[in-house]
C-alpha cells in the first residue's frame, strides 16, 4: 500500500482483492490479523484459502454477484465488524475491500433525524 502511506499504519485491517480473490494489497493491521495464515506473504495468493466454510462460499458468491457483505463476529474474546465491499475502476467490478475493525465491548447506537 505505497501510495496511500495513510493506511500502512491506519487501526483497522485492510485486504484488497481483485475479482478473482486474489490478494493486491494488506495494511499493516491486515498482515497481523492473519499472521498465522502467512501475514504480507499472502499478497498474490487467494484470499479464499483464509476463509473457512461458509464463509469460503459466501465470499466466492460476492466475487460472482458483487455486493457489500457487513456482519460482526467474535473470535477469543475480540469483537469485530467486519465489511466486505465491491471496488470498482471505470465503473467495472474489480474486486473486494475486506475492512476488520475491533469493536469495543459495548457500542453506542444514535438514532438521528
Amino acid at each position: 500500500m505505497a501510495r496511500h502511506p495513510w493506511v500502512k499504519e491506519f487501526p483497522v485491517a485492510v485486504t484488497v482483492s481483485d475479482r478473482n480473490g486474489i490478494i493486491l494489497e494488506m495494511n499493516d493491521a491486515s498482515a497481523v490479523t492473519f499472521a498465522e495464515d502467512g501475514g504480507s506473504a499472502l499478497i498474490g495468493k487467494s484470499s479464499l484459502a483464509c476463509h473457512p466454510e461458509p464463509a469460503r462460499s459466501k465470499f466466492e458468491q460476492l466475487l460472482k454477484e458483487p455486493q457489500p457483505n457487513i456482519y460482526t463476529i467474535e473470535k477469543a474474546g475480540v469483537k469485530k465488524l467486519i465489511a466486505q465491499i465491491p471496488w470498482y475502476r471505470e465503473g467495472e467490478f474489480s474486486g473486494v475491500v475486506e475492512l476488520s475493525i475491533r469493536l469495543p465491548e459495548e457500542v453506542p447506537h444514535f438514532v438521528r433525524g
